[in-house]
């Protein structure tokens, strides 16, 4: 089966054709690093994450670029907020944010260009826009994009120009010659960072930072082009008017957009006091169950974060886990008709739903084999770990993923301390001593399971 992927911008799925042989070349956009990143981030973080991960799992060569946004109004209003440089927020948001993708783990992209680093590249598409007649200087330092000469805009968000125009105006501050028009340029104003051009000193707008960073690290026209569901419309779609304007070429051959993150059924918004970064979530949940959470919904779709659904991500893990407990280290064998379902359902479209139900019929099917051929439940137990690598989790050791539940309730050292001394009661016949210790553990939320090998404890869901 060939990999297909949905395409924003025809609204269909489309078989994926890379444009240049065996090459996949691969823009999201990323973080502005004002603050640290937030759960929505983590979602686009991941999703992206697995989709580069599949890609190289079936061969492509793979140039995954994530751009950071260094500089921007946001920026500039918290540091100045904060009393310091934008570069040393810049740099201590961007350290923050690589700790939060490691916890997920989240692979680093191949480039992850800055948007500071590439001021001489946005002022060369200016002027090429400027030249073609897609731009202009407004004369007080800014430079605009001028919409209405771009034949194809609206074609990703399927908008119309004369609906947009309804309701659009224009800022008391702003010399625009049409509402619509966007800024490629901002002249600077006292107190800001800015760099020399040709029009003035200034920064560049935030739309031409990306169309600059894509096209320098992958060429004009690249093969997938993907973000968050908030930037079709406007950042997207200006993207495209900046980039076909200025090469005379299509920018990308396909959009890919990850679903939203809503928090208990509402949009996460600052305003609602819903609003959580990753390490504030990663406080109270292991980083696997988030990143559980996050592939265990399709990457289009949008996703309820809860307490409800994190138990459930935890619960689903502890599933599997409990599955891979106690079985020896083995190569990968057996289980290919469960790898074949499970490369179907990455190839449409990167149907990780389907893909998980896959790997809980190999845990069901290993959980048959564990005490009838353990030789075979091991082989299919590595198998299972090989799969659940393209979606980044079940890469820790059983015993590690079951008894780090409780951090922050109790020390494992504890546990196992209790467990000798139960033990140890046990081997005396001292039962009461033996079911004291036990119910002592079971109220830190300890389960003990008592087997063959000896006595293995996780905590309780």
């Amino acid at each position: 089966m060939a990999l297909s992927i949905y395409n924003t911008l025809s609204k269909a799925k489309e078989p994926f054709q890379p444009l240049v042989g065996n090459q996949a070349r691969l823009y999201v956009c990323g973080m502005t690093v004002y603050d640290f990143c937030h759960i929505g981030h983590a979602r686009v973080m991941v999703a992206f994450d697995v989709v580069t991960r599949w890609l190289r799992t079936r061969g492509y060569d793979v140039t995954y670029v994530r751009n950071i946004t260094d500089i921007d109004d946001k920026i500039i209003r918290r540091a100045n907020e904060n009393g310091e440089p934008f570069e040393a927020l810049v740099e201590r948001m961007i350290a923050a944010m690589h700790e939060d993708e490691a916890r997920l783990n989240v692979l680093r992209p191949d480039i992850e260009p800055r948007a500071t680093g590439h001021i001489d590249g946005m002022q060369a598409m200016i002027q090429t826009l400027i030249d073609k007649g897609f731009a202009y200087a407004a004369g007080n330092g800014d430079v605009y994009y001028r919409v209405g000469k771009f034949a194809g805009y609206g074609k990703l968000s399927r908008r119309k120009i004369e609906d947009l125009r309804i309701g659009a105006r224009v800022e008391v501050d702003e010399a625009k010659d049409d509402p619509l028009d966007f800024a490629l340029w901002k002249g600077a104003k006292p107190g800001e960072p800015s760099w020399a051009s040709p029009w003035g000193d200034g920064r560049p707008g935030w739309h031409i930072e990306c169309s600059v960073m894509s096209t320098c690290c992958l060429g004009d026209t690249f093969d997938i082009h993907g973000g968050g569901p908030d930037l079709v419309f406007p950042h997207h779609e200006n993207e495209i008017a900046q980039s076909e304007a200025a090469t005379g070429k299509p920018y990308a051959n396909a959009w890919m957009h990850a679903g939203a993150v809503r928090v208990d059924g509402e949009k996460m918004s600052k305003s609602l006091g819903n609003f959580f970064t990753i390490r504030e979530v990663l406080e109270k949940y292991h980083p696997e169950v988030v990143r559980y959470l996050l592939v265990s919904s399709h990457y289009r779709s949008p996703i309820n974060y809860s307490e409800d659904s994190l138990r459930e991500a935890r619960g689903a893990l502890e599933r599997f886990y409990q599955a891979l407990r106690g079985l020896p280290q083995a190569s990968v064998s057996g289980g290919e008709a469960y790898a074949e379902r499970f490369a179907a359902a990455m190839d449409d479209d990167f149907n990780t739903p389907e893909a998980c139900a896959v790997l809980f019929e190999l845990a069901r099917e290993i959980n048959r084999l564990r005490d009838s051929d353990p030789a075979a439940a091991a082989g299919l137990a590595a198998r299972l770990k090989a799969l659940a690598e393209v979606l980044g989790v079940l890469q820790l050791d059983a015993d590690a993923f079951l008894q780090g539940q409780g951090v922050g309730k109790v020390d494992a050292q504890q546990v196992e301390a209790l467990i000798a001394a139960r033990l140890q009661a046990r081997a005396e016949k001292n039962w009461a001593e033996s079911d004291r210790i036990r119910d002592e553990l079971a109220g830190l939320g300890v389960v003990l399971e008592d087997g063959k090998g000896g006595t293995t404890w996780r905590f309780a869901d």
